[in-house]
């Protein structure tokens, strides 16, 4: 294979240096995030044009900062050499916190300072700084986010509710544009780094090689954003007792014609003060904790059953189809029938796994 020249896709002729691209590893960095990212964004410019027989024209050159330059091991025992440490403090144009393993309730509150406090420095110098799924989290420590819109995995709906009340948190998207100068980008759930990478490769590369690394990867985009994937109904942590028996007694009833006025009597609290109590406790109101049951049934009676919508919608308590299909998707992004084609497919493997496995 022909050495690779490190010049951008839209400037053949070599006419500027290809783009430098930071990206930030830690001992609780995600292994496959981090060399996925370098993989991709390497292969911007030359592999599809290797495969094609074209001249190849490296797009970007990715290097590894660390706290230092010793070899370490980041999550499930990777290894990682860096290429530089933050006192090397090296250029670039494009700054990447990738995810990291860490918990639904674990913040970086006191972790990294020197990290936190370099990561602000590079805004400050110019950089435009994406984050992925759990990267947003190191983000937020910077207060960077604060005041702006910004996504992660739907897991830490909850953890930047409590340590990081100035971010808006969204968790619908795969991509949100975090500032007014579009220089914070993050990225959503998990392989959501996927739609993050190519969306560098056509912003400061073209769209054309975007597309070229999406054939070549088998890459998709999800533009069905988070939403289906995110579980509706989630336990939340308060020590309520009137609320936690109603969230018990609306988890067995909420299938029922009436189910909130019969909660109310069970209850035996006044309805205001139910509904501010329960607000309080889990975030919700009571008609959205209800709605998110029902879907929440629904979606599951759609990736396990082959039963029409319109019995789904009056088995999970809603007589009115229109108001069902319409409440569906704004609760997942998507219809019942595009739900049920996207999930269907992952039922049907597990059957046929499990009828193989009864034959042999």
């Amino acid at each position: 294979m022909p050495l690779i020249e490190e010049i951008p896709v839209d400037k053949p002729d070599g006419g500027r240096e290809s783009v430098k691209v930071l990206i930030v590893a830690v001992e609780q960095t995600a292994g496959s995030a981090l060399y996925g990212m370098v993989d991709v964004l390497m292969a911007a410019g030359n592999l599809w044009q290797a495969m094609a027989g074209e001249p190849e024209h490296r797009m970007f050159h990715v290097d590894i900062v660390a706290l230092d330059r010793a070899p370490f091991r980041c999550g499930h025992g990777i290894p990682v050499i860096p290429d530089f440490s933050i006192t090397d403090n090296p250029g670039g144009e494009i700054l990447i916190l990738p995810e990291l393993w860490l918990g639904p309730d674990e913040s970086l509150h006191g972790q990294y300072p020197a990290l936190i406090a370099w990561i602000k420095r590079k805004f400050q110098e110019g950089i435009t700084i994406y984050s992925a799924c759990s990267g947003t989290v190191m983000l937020a420590e910077t207060g960077l986010l604060n005041g702006y819109e910004a996504t992660s995995h739907w897991g830490y709906q909850d953890l930047f509710r409590k340590y990081y009340p100035e971010v808006h948190f969204q968790a619908q998207p795969n991509l949100v544009f975090s500032d007014p100068s579009a220089r914070i980008v993050t990225a959503g759930g998990a392989t959501s780094w996927h739609d993050l990478a190519l969306h560098i490769i056509a912003r400061h590369g073209s769209p054309g090689e975007a597309l070229r690394i999406a054939k070549v990867y088998l890459l998709k985009w999800h533009e069905e954003s988070q939403l289906p994937f995110t579980p509706l109904v989630r336990r939340s942590l308060h020590g309520d007792s009137v609320v936690r028996h109603c969230e018990t007694w609306l988890a067995e009833h909420f299938r029922e014609n009436g189910a909130l006025q019969k909660l109310v009597e069970v209850s035996d609290i006044p309805e205001r003060s139910l509904k501010r109590r329960f607000k309080a406790a889990t975030g919700h109101t009571l008609i959205e904790h209800l709605h998110n049951l029902r879907v929440e049934e629904a979606k599951k009676m759609l990736e396990t059953t082959h039963s029409p919508v319109a019995e789904i919608s009056a088995a999970v308590g809603y007589e009115d189809i229109s108001f069902f299909r319409a409440l569906f998707r704004r609760l997942t992004g998507l219809t019942p029938g595009q739900y049920r084609r996207l999930f269907q497919p992952i039922l049907r493997d597990g059957e046929q796994k499990k009828s193989y496995e009864q034959v042999v």
